[in-house]
């Protein structure tokens, strides 16, 4: 009687979105009636332009002059006003996609109760299992979900109002969705690094049509470039992973168990350690790549740029974490194989590499958008440094900061998305007075980049004080790479708060708009959120030591 409730809670997270997947792409999109659609009054452009006119340069986020409107690319008809986006029937179909957070955080809370106090739980004759760490990263999946999915309707609606979207394009956009969070939490609740590598690389599939979701020539090109770089990565991983099986046969292991992450750390002191070495490096790499870290960055920024709102979240909120998830899982194995010095100083180089060229990054841009998805290498590069010093208060740290990251970051994408729909750019330099024309959507896009920073009383403040306090603490080198990283963080910080304040300071352009507080709910739940966690842990505070354990963290 007990087997069948574990079984269920270990596959819903998994399961649940996926048949919200396959429900919306066995909905029919009925073919909308034809609306005429008046052709947009275009601002002149030359010398005869009236002064104070908005720039005639298109965009390069949207590709479109600011304020232009044109019918859906795919037929469907344009919206007159994000006030009123759609029939009921419609609306409901995108309120839908909330169903799939829900479970994933109802699963995660049910598990983090029984995790810590009976141990890890496993199903499916082994294949799926939840420990700590899991049922953490469980929980700002669902958290992160449920922010994307709830700012969703909103979104859509701008974009079928600005002629950028139609029904089937929302209709691409649910179903796409959906089985990115089925493939993100398969990776979490996956015991064997076979269908964790596989799961990751259904991320790549299923995230590169979302980044090219507007087929701009700008997004298209994302998209091949995140593919590109990503599949390389992937590849890495996968000859990491195939190295790690060949030394866990070599080691007596069966092959059914030869990739059982449980097992390969039982056995870990009778691998090879040279093919262990080699295979976990290419793994830290290959991973590295989706989890935003040098060498193989360079998809993030462009990315992160094009994809949906929403889906920048998703990606920069959850999806870095859980590929650093299965680094987190490799190290364990390489630390018991080889020795915690290995991946210390491996980890601590590529960390102190991403921190230096997000820092010199972010003094150059000019995009909001990208200048969000550096700040991700950054505080990637923070949670990869914490690893390295493999202490409990660094291991907890990482992992608070990870949740701390995903709610601040999810709200900051979303806010900058309903920003590019209100201005009609993403240029830094054309967007002033923020907080006057769009008073809420301005405060809470300048409170999740203040997350970001680490002012308190948010998640950041406490986890990067707790990164710097380990650092400190460990041995001289790792002393040495904190204070190397201090000065980078703080050019990070005044490259991110002096780009935010040209955005939200000076003169508002034109009068206040009530249109962008729709949708600010979840943007508001996910800095109280982020607030709460920089306050106290409460109740996830014996899941997260526990997790930190089941990293290393004794």
């Amino acid at each position: 009687m007990t087997e069948m409730p574990t079984a269920a809670l270990l596959t819903a997270p998994a399961a649940v979105p996926l048949l919200a997947a396959a429900a919306y792409a066995l909905t029919p999109v009925r073919a909308p009636r034809p609306v005429p659609v008046r052709a947009p009054v275009r601002q002149p452009v030359g010398v005869g332009a009236r002064e104070g006119a908005a720039d005639p340069r298109p965009d390069r986020a949207t590709g479109m002059l600011p304020g232009q409107a044109t019918e859906a690319p795919d037929g469907g008809p344009r919206a007159r006003s994000p006030e009123f986006p759609g029939p009921p029937g419609r609306q409901a179909a995108a309120w839908a996609g909330l169903v799939s957070p829900l479970v994933i955080l109802l699963c995660g809370g049910l598990l983090a109760v029984r995790v810590p106090r009976t141990g890890p739980l496993t199903a499916c004759s082994g294949l799926l299992r939840a420990d700590a760490l899991s049922v953490w990263m469980l929980l700002v999946v669902g958290a992160v979900a449920l922010i994307a999915c709830g700012s969703g309707p909103a979104y859509l609606a701008g974009e079928r109002a600005a002629g950028r979207a139609g029904r089937r394009t929302a209709w691409r956009y649910q179903v796409l969705v959906q089985a990115f969070l089925a493939a993100m939490c398969l990776a979490m609740m996956t015991a064997n690094l076979g269908v964790l590598w596989v799961a990751v690389e259904a991320t790549t599939i299923v995230t590169a049509f979302l980044v090219g979701h507007r087929r701009t020539r700008t997004s298209v090109e994302a998209a091949w470039k995140y593919v590109v770089i990503c599949s390389a990565g992937i590849a890495l991983a996968f000859l990491g992973t195939v190295l790690i099986y060949y030394a866990a046969r070599q080691a007596g292991v069966a092959e059914s168990w030869a990739l059982d992450w449980p097992t390969l750390v039982a056995h870990a002191g009778r691998l090879d350690a040279g093919v262990t070495r080699l295979g976990v490096t290419l793994v830290v790499l290959g991973f590295g790549a989706k989890a935003g870290l040098v060498p193989l960055h360079a998809w993030l920024p462009d990315a992160h740029s094009q994809a949906p709102a929403p889906v920048s979240a998703l990606m920069s909120g959850v999806l870095l974490s859980v590929a650093f998830s299965a680094i987190l899982r490799y190290r364990v194995l390489a630390d018991a194989a080889l020795g915690a010095g290995f991946t210390r100083v491996l980890l601590t180089g590529i960390a102190l590499l991403t921190l230096a060229l997000a820092a010199a990054l972010l003094l150059a841009q000019r995009d909001h958008k990208r200048m969000l998805a550096y700040s991700s290498m950054e505080h990637m590069s923070l949670i990869a440094l914490a690893t390295a010093v493999g202490s409990p208060l660094a291991l907890s740290a990482a992992l608070l900061h990870i949740a701390g990251h995903g709610l601040a970051k999810s709200a900051a994408f979303c806010a900058s998305g309903r920003i590019l729909q209100l201005t009609g750019t993403s240029r830094i330099g054309r967007i002033r007075g923020l907080l006057g024309r769009a008073p809420l959507l301005g405060g809470v896009f300048g409170c999740a980049v203040a997350a970001l920073l680490g002012f308190p009383p948010f998640g950041l403040f406490a986890s990067e004080l707790g990164i710097a306090r380990a650092g400190f603490a460990a041995g001289s080198g790792l002393a040495w790479a904190t204070a190397a990283a201090l000065p980078l963080v703080l050019t990070a910080f005044a490259a991110l708060a002096a780009r935010t304040a040209h955005m939200l300071l000076g003169p508002a352009p034109e009068a206040p708009t009530s249109r962008s507080r729709r949708g600010t709910w979840p943007l508001l739940l996910a800095l109280a959120a982020c607030a709460a966690l920089g306050t106290a842990t409460g109740p996830l505070t014996g899941l997260l030591r526990a997790a930190a354990g089941a990293i290393g963290g004794r």
